[in-house]
């Protein structure tokens, strides 16, 4: 009987402790249904200070990578670059620094620009350092990216440095590529090479 009791007084306890915490998420919820749902519509400010306008690059595919100084992958803006250089009259690339992944960008946005162009001659556009997880801190631009509700279909907010997004010339996620993928992959080049949309 005692036996019983524990039991029926534990499983209470874990289904009060599970509901508890569903009402506690679901009221903590940021409601984003005010949020534009056209990404010319943001703006981020640029490693310089200035605010820059997404609409700058109405008509031109886009590729949002979010970056880091002290990463695995960080030998990819040698890649950017490269991509860059040779189809920067097709896309523009957007280059966010974030530390939200093992501390890996340390540095702040002075340091970072400078990492970046002497080490990898880097002049694409590139940001002051970003919150790119999903949490109150998001930028408004990586929440467009990461919720479905806005962007159309994908809830996938970055999982770890150099994530890609790629946005078409009008405007809209037409994919997102992990960490792994480089940038000269054919699944970028393709991209970038497809004839603008009508």
């Amino acid at each position: 009987m005692k036996l019983l009791i524990i039991v029926s007084v534990i499983s209470i306890s874990v289904l009060f402790g599970f509901f508890s915490k569903i009402a506690f998420f679901s009221s903590d919820v940021p409601d984003y249904s005010n949020n534009s749902k056209s990404i010319y519509d943001y703006s981020a400010v640029s490693i310089d200070g200035e605010e820059v306008k997404i609409s700058n690059f109405k008509g031109k595919k886009i590729i949002i990578v979010n970056v880091a100084s002290k990463c695995g992958y960080t030998y990819q803006y040698e890649g950017f670059q490269k991509l860059n250089e040779e189809f920067k009259d097709d896309v523009v690339i957007l280059g966010f620094p974030s530390n939200d992944f093992l501390f890996q960008e340390p540095g702040d946005n002075k340091q970072i620009k400078q990492f970046c162009s002497t080490k990898y001659g880097v002049d694409f556009p590139m940001f002051a350092k970003t919150t790119v997880k999903k949490n109150k801190d998001q930028h408004p631009l990586y929440t467009w990216l990461s919720h479905s509700s806005l962007n159309g279909w994908n809830d996938q907010a970055p999982g770890w440095n150099f994530y890609k997004y790629l946005i078409d010339e009008n405007g809209k996620l037409v994919n997102v590529l992990n960490a792994s993928v480089k940038p000269m992959d054919d699944q970028i080049l393709g991209f970038v090479k497809t004839e603008n949309a009508k």
